[in-house]
C-alpha cells in the first residue's frame, strides 16, 4: 500500500510540475489570463457562450414572422461521406451527430424545425458563422459611408501595422482571406501555441490583432484560412463606426431584420470589451435562419433593403477569374467550392451555386437560391466525417427532384 501511495504522489508531483511549466510557458507566450483559459477550458465547445463575458444585442419590439409550411421532407439523405457516399435516415443522422437544432425553410416558409435535447429558446454559439456577420457589417459600413471602399488599405484604419510588409493590404484581402499574414494552425504547431488558440482565448484580442505580421504567401496570391482577419475587421468597424461592433450589429442588422429573440456577442474580457469577431455571436436558431433569408433575398427582408443588392451578390458569388491557391483546403476547390467575402460556396452541376456560413463543430447556415431554401444546423460534432455543407446540398438536391 505504501508503494502504491508513493507512486500516486510521484505522479501527482509530475502532473503539478507539468501544469506549472505549461502555465509559465503560456503566460510568456501571451498572458497569465490566456494560460489560465487554455488550461481550464482545454477545447472549445457549444457551451462557450457561458464561459466568456458578452455584450447584449437587443431585438426589436415586433419580429418578422416565418410562416409554417407543409411540404414533404426526404426521409433519408444520401450525402458525401469520407471517400464515398452514405445513405441515412435524416432522423438517425441528426440524433447520432449531436445536432441540437435543424431547420429547413423553403419559399420563406418553415417546412421543418426540430430540436434535440434543446429547445427553440436555447442559445447557440456561432463559432465561425460569425465571420459572415462580420462581412455583412463591413458591407453596411461601406453603404453608410463610414468605410470608404473594399479597396481601402487596412493601414488607413489601423496605422499601427504599417511598415511590416502589409501597407498594400486591403479590406478586400481580409474578407477573401488572401492577406499573406503569417498564421500557424493547430495542424502545424502544438495546439496551445497555435494561432487558432491565440485568436480565441486571450483576454485582450485587440493586442493580438495589432501584432500581426507578414510571413505567408504574397498578398492576394493564396487563400489561407486565418482568424487574424476578423480581429482586424473588428478594429476597423470600431474605429469607423465609433461604437462597439455588437451595437452596430444590433442597429444595422438585428433590429431591421426583425430578430425574434435578443442575442449576444462574446467578448475577450470585461476589461477589454472587444467582441470575439472570429466566433462569438450567440443566438437562437430561428434568428440565424433570418440572417440566411436576408442573404437569400439579396439584402431585402422584413419589408426593407437592409444591405445593398450589389454587396450581397459580390459577397456570395463565385469569381470565375479566381486563380488563387487554396492552402489547407485543396479538396474544397476540387469539388467546385470557392470562398467569397467570408461566405463559403459550392458550384452545382446545373450551373447554379449555393453559399453558406460555416462554423466549428458543424454550425451551418446554408442558402440555396436555386430552390429558394435556407437550411440551419447547430450542435456538437460526434462524427467529424459528417460535413454539413454536403448534407445540406444533398437535401436541397432531393427537394429539387
Amino acid at each position: 500500500m505504501k508503494k502504491i501511495m508513493k507512486f500516486i504522489k510521484s505522479i501527482l508531483v509530475i502532473i503539478t510540475v507539468f501544469i506549472a511549466l505549461m502555465f509559465i510557458s503560456l503566460s510568456m507566450f501571451n498572458s497569465p489570463g490566456y494560460a489560465l483559459r487554455i488550461l481550464t477550458l482545454l477545447r472549445s465547445d457549444t457551451m462557450d457562450y457561458k464561459v466568456f463575458p458578452s455584450r447584449p444585442i437587443e431585438n426589436p419590439a415586433v419580429f418578422s414572422r416565418i410562416e409554417k409550411g407543409e411540404l414533404a421532407i426526404p426521409e433519408s439523405v444520401e450525402y458525401r461521406y469520407k471517400e464515398g457516399t452514405r445513405l441515412e435516415k435524416l432522423d438517425d443522422l441528426l440524433k447520432r451527430t449531436g445536432t441540437q437544432a435543424f431547420l429547413m425553410i423553403k419559399d420563406d416558409k418553415m417546412i421543418y424545425e426540430t430540436y434535440l435535447e434543446s429547445s427553440r429558446e436555447d442559445l447557440n454559439t456561432s463559432f465561425s458563422v460569425a465571420k459572415s456577420f462580420d462581412s455583412a457589417l463591413i458591407g453596411a459600413a461601406i453603404a453608410d459611408g463610414l468605410i470608404g471602399s473594399l479597396d481601402d488599405p487596412v493601414v488607413k484604419y489601423i496605422p499601427e501595422i504599417a511598415g511590416r510588409g502589409l501597407d498594400t493590404l486591403t479590406i478586400r484581402n481580409l474578407l477573401r482571406m488572401d492577406t499573406g499574414i503569417r498564421y500557424r494552425s493547430e495542424a502545424e504547431v502544438i495546439a496551445p501555441f497555435s494561432d487558432d488558440a491565440l485568436t480565441y482565448y486571450p483576454p485582450n484580442l485587440r493586442k493580438v490583432a495589432l501584432n500581426v505580421k507578414a510571413g505567408g504567401s504574397p498578398i492576394g496570391e493564396a487563400f489561407h484560412y486565418n482568424n487574424f482577419h476578423p480581429l482586424l475587421e473588428g478594429l476597423i468597424l470600431e474605429r469607423a463606426t465609433g461604437m462597439p461592433v455588437a451595437a452596430y450589429l444590433q442597429e444595422r442588422i438585428w433590429k431591421p431584420m426583425g430578430a425574434e429573440f435578443p442575442a449576444s456577442w462574446s467578448m475577450d474580457s470585461k476589461s477589454s470589451g472587444f467582441e470575439k469577431m472570429e466566433s462569438g455571436i450567440n443566438a437562437r436558431a430561428a434568428d440565424f435562419a433570418r440572417f440566411g433569408l436576408l442573404y437569400l433575398h439579396k439584402g431585402f427582408w422584413n419589408g426593407q433593403q437592409i444591405l445593398p443588392v450589389e454587396w450581397v451578390e459580390q459577397s456570395v458569388s463565385p469569381d470565375p477569374g479566381d486563380s488563387r491557391k487554396f492552402e489547407g483546403y485543396p479538396i474544397w476547390k476540387e469539388i467546385g467550392g470557392y470562398y467569397g467575402f467570408h461566405w463559403w460556396g459550392l458550384n452545382n452541376s446545373d450551373g447554379s451555386f449555393d453559399f453558406m456560413a460555416r462554423g466549428n463543430l458543424g454550425q451551418l447556415i446554408y442558402v440555396a437560391p436555386r430552390e429558394n431554401m435556407v437550411v440551419v444546423r447547430l450542435g456538437s460534432e460526434k462524427d467529424p466525417n459528417v460535413v454539413w455543407s454536403y448534407v445540406a446540398q444533398a437535401i436541397v438536391d432531393q427537394m429539387a427532384d
